[in-house]
């Protein structure tokens, strides 16, 4: 199994000829009213013939619909399955999976398991885990924190790499006014990390977006977060857009 982290909250995953995405994003122009621009420009995603897609929920930094819409051929778009209708409204090639359910890509499987969404839309959101290769890895799109990190790692576990947001970003737009993290923070990242039972844990959904007053990013990111991992004794990941993870 070979990843590279992509844009934002996106991933790549491939497997012989297989190849897969999750969370692609590469136009951020419906976020900026609420998001604001990103610090750097977002590179155009690659979607070959025979593409595979994930998404964790609808968000538009999640759910980039022209990203999605250039799959074609074998390719097909996961997602949880109360999210299928709005997705085959758009025209997409949806395959909708229950929580715990397990679907093969030809080499890859993928399952999503539980996620925690800020606006208590819990049903619309989830993480997923990908295996193939004797590799497995979890993606956990911009959860917060959650108590079911040690139930995913007894039934799926064990991981060589955790994706974790850890932006902890505190959002005051659609209804929402608290000063509370609606994604992880850094330390929460790393102990939903240590709680899967991962080997290693790389930091996502960070370092693009910082809009205050409506969209406002934790600082020191980095640094807190490899302070975080190194008192826990878990390798710490930071990969910058389009760079290789390596899974030790």
């Amino acid at each position: 199994m070979r990843v590279r982290r992509l844009a934002w909250a996106g991933l790549e995953i491939s497997l012989g000829d297989l190849r897969l995405l999750i969370d692609p994003l590469e136009n951020a122009e419906p976020l900026a009213p609420a998001m604001g621009v990103p610090r750097r420009p977002l590179p155009p995603v690659e979607i070959l013939p025979g593409t595979h897609a994930l998404i964790t929920h609808l968000h538009p930094d999640h759910y980039d619909h022209g990203v999605l819409a250039r799959i074609g051929g074998e390719g097909t778009v996961g997602c949880h399955e109360p999210v299928a209708a709005a997705l085959i409204d758009a025209g997409l090639p949806v395959v909708a999976q229950k929580i715990g359910q397990t679907r093969d890509l030809g080499g890859l499987t993928v399952t999503p398991v539980t996620s925690l969404d800020w606006r208590g839309n819990d049903a619309d959101q989830v993480a997923w885990i990908v295996a193939g290769g004797g590799r497995c890895i979890i993606h956990c799109g911009d959860t917060m924190w959650h108590g079911s990190w040690w139930q995913i790692a007894r039934d799926h576990g064990p991981f060589d790499v955790a994706f974790v947001p850890v932006n902890g970003v505190i959002a005051r737009f659609e209804g929402y006014e608290a000063n509370v993290p609606v994604t992880m923070t850094p330390e929460q990242g790393v102990e939903a990390a240590v709680a899967l039972g991962a080997g290693a844990v790389c930091a996502i959904h960070y370092g693009l977006f910082d809009n205050p007053p409506t969209y406002v990013e934790q600082p020191d990111i980095e640094n807190r977060f490899r302070n975080a991992a190194s008192e826990r004794g878990i390798t710490a990941i930071l990969a910058a857009d389009g760079e290789p993870v390596v899974l030790r």
